[in-house]
């Protein structure tokens, strides 16, 4: 089963405040009786062991998942058996939404890591929406979010250069980190190499060569999966991002706030 999961009681979460759900159901500051209407049609804290699938391509579109605790990468799988990393998923932010048109997920959705999500049916998703109407305005935003994150995407595979990718990929985590109440400087890596290089469009030993060149030049330091972001200034200017420009990936639910 796609959705075989544990519970493991104690698991380090995102406050419910930064949670994607949250945000998308409470846009407009909902009052007590709303709340308790969302405490009911949303299932908390489900978790799934590293490797273990939320969803395979194909399957039926029963849930949205917002990511509590853990981490989440999405792929697609071609013709001739290869896969191609579509994008990693850190907490506060929303998985399935693409499945919405087609009524069933266009990728596969795997743990990374020990992940802890909260889900919504569906079923529940869709008689929420008819009971707090601003959903469905939030839903527009986030879609066209989504829409603009795969624009930045194609500029980076089609215009910088392997070094460059890294870095804004880099600068990328450090900002939704840094959303989320996270270090925006230190952070684990759950994603390897080889994966980092799919989804970047270049091979694992340049991604490997660059994280070496990186750190022999004091721009960050490494061991093992945890990174240290040493020089922010460094890293902006070989990704030629100005200090305050906007993430790469920027996750679906930065804007999700009252009108």
């Amino acid at each position: 089963m796609a959705r075989q999961a544990t519970q493991e009681p104690g698991c380090a979460a995102i406050s419910c405040q930064s949670c994607g759900l949250y945000q998308l159901c409470l846009p407009m500051g909902l009052d007590s009786a709303d709340t308790a209407l969302l405490d009911r049609y949303v299932k908390r804290k489900r978790t799934f062991k590293r490797g273990q699938v939320l969803y395979r391509s194909g399957d039926a579109f029963t849930y949205v998942y917002a990511i509590r605790s853990g981490s989440v990468k999405t792929y697609i799988s071609t013709d001739d058996g290869r896969l191609q990393i579509t994008g990693f998923h850190v907490p506060g932010e929303l998985l399935g939404l693409n499945a919405i048109d087609e009524k069933r997920y266009s990728c596969e959705a795997v743990a990374l890591e020990t992940t802890s999500v909260c889900e919504i049916s569906v079923a529940c998703f869709e008689e929420l929406a008819r009971q707090i109407p601003s959903v469905h305005y939030q839903m527009l935003r986030m879609m066209s979010k989504e829409i603009r994150h795969n624009q930045e995407l194609m500029l980076l595979l089609g215009k910088k250069n392997a070094e460059e990718r890294l870095a804004t990929y880099l600068l990328s985590l450090s900002r939704r980190f840094a959303m989320r109440n996270y270090s925006p400087t230190q952070f684990n890596l759950s994603m390897s190499r080889g994966d980092i290089g799919n989804y970047l469009g270049i091979a694992e030993e340049t991604v490997s060569r660059i994280f070496s060149r990186f750190q022999e030049e004091g721009v960050i330091s490494s061991e093992r999966r945890h990174i240290i972001l040493k020089d922010i200034k460094r890293l902006n200017a070989i990704a030629h991002e100005p200090s305050s420009a906007a993430p790469l990936a920027l996750p679906l639910v930065q804007a999700l706030h009252s009108r």
